[in-house]
């Protein structure tokens, strides 16, 4: 019997990660179900430092701008692409910018073997949903990226994933109305486990949502 058909439930953890907001550590949700409240401040963009200047008084700390304009070229041409079109340099490179960057988990359970949120996990969803639609978020770009456990095959793991991370996206976009191409989806399957040690753990299914934080770009791609 494989792996796959002993697993009673599947669940998924949801991390949100806001980037821009340096330094900060990831923030973890008890509860499965978390409100909107919760999710909006731990992704609050972290208030960057004042630096005086000699003549022109306080300025607002900025990013390396190479950095940022690397983010941004990246987000236009991801914008629009379907799930299974993206290359596995193009995922590495979406990994590398949200590493390290402030998170929150949120237990999302789906459907065994399915990528169908499960009623008791929609709470989580929807508190998402209104966080991602809340003055202080909407208009961001977007990256929701699927992981899951070791069980099963490399390939069937990769397609689970994704279909998750599609699962999400697709209930924020009927739901919430959140533009389509402002969410961004991608797929990890086993490779990016989140605790190595225990590969089954249930710790490792999860999706994650990253927030862009570039406005600018989703405004300028609609034009």
């Amino acid at each position: 019997m494989s792996r796959i058909s002993t697993t009673k439930t599947l669940t998924a953890i949801l991390t949100v990660a806001a980037i821009g907001a340096l330094g900060a550590g990831p923030a973890s949700a008890q509860d499965k179900n978390v409100t909107e409240d919760q999710i909006l401040r731990a992704l609050a963009p972290e208030k960057k430092p004042l630096t005086r200047g000699l003549s022109v008084g306080p300025q607002q700390a900025t990013a390396d701008p190479a950095a940022a304009a690397s983010e941004g070229k990246l987000v236009q041409k991801l914008r629009g692409r379907s799930t299974r079109s993206l290359s596995a340099t193009e995922r590495e490179e979406i990994a590398a910018i949200v590493k390290d960057k402030p998170k929150i988990d949120l237990e999302i359970n789906f459907d065994y073997n399915s990528a169908d949120i499960s009623a008791k996990s929609l709470p989580s969803v929807q508190a998402l949903g209104r966080a991602l639609t809340n003055n202080d978020l909407k208009g961001s770009v977007f990256v929701v990226a699927g992981h899951t456990d070791a069980a099963g095959s490399e390939g069937y793991n990769q397609d689970l994933s994704e279909r998750r991370a599609d699962s999400i996206k697709r209930y924020l976009v009927d739901k919430y109305g959140i533009n389509g191409t402002d969410l961004v989806t991608v797929g990890y399957g086993e490779s990016k486990l989140k605790d190595a040690n225990q590969p089954m753990a249930e710790v490792n299914r999860r999706v994650q949502v990253v927030n862009m934080e570039n406005k600018a770009t989703a405004a300028n791609a609609s034009k």
